[in-house]
């Protein structure tokens, strides 16, 4: 069954009524969702109480210059990595003071794969701090689109599960 723009939309409702609630602010790093997770956040009136701030870093230059991602991460390891996640979220939250950072970086398809990554592969981390920093990597099945729908999904439901237990 596809996901539904509606789908997205509750996903970002309740991580919204979470950071309000919470009186916590958001900043996203992204990469292949392409401010996809921003949009969500943003397309609910009064979300500017909790978004500080959302930077699509689809390029290496972007991530160095924007988040201080560092090139040892980037030549050893690749932007679709847990290094790389882990300092866009560090970088979001330096950047931004927010209170609360998601990073998403992936193979979205339908080029770009590898045995290592295939398409699909995504990297996300959210956190608060670098000591306080989850990364997780998922592998969806389905089109480019499909694929990006499923990362902001999974991203949207990914912080507020963090926040929820933190």
């Amino acid at each position: 069954m596809p996901l539904t723009d509606q789908a997205l939309a509750d996903a970002g409702n309740q991580l919204a009524e979470l950071l309000e609630r919470r009186q916590l602010t958001i900043a996203t790093a992204e990469s292949c969702t392409g401010g996809w997770v921003a949009k969500v956040l943003t397309d609910r009136a009064g979300s500017s109480a909790y978004v500080l701030a959302g930077l699509v870093t689809y390029s290496n230059d972007a991530k160095r210059a924007l988040l201080g991602v560092t090139d040892a991460s980037l030549n050893k390891q690749g932007a679709v990595s847990e290094p790389v996640v882990r300092e866009m979220v560090a970088g979001a939250l330096s950047t931004t003071g927010a209170s609360v950072a998601v990073a998403i970086s992936g193979v979205a398809g339908p080029g770009g794969g590898s045995d290592d990554k295939p398409v699909g592969t995504v990297w996300f981390a959210w956190g608060r701090s670098p000591a306080d920093t989850v990364a997780v990597v998922e592998t969806f099945p389905g089109d480019r689109d499909q694929v990006r729908r499923q990362a902001v999904l999974y991203a949207l439901q990914g912080v507020r599960s963090f926040l929820e237990n933190s």
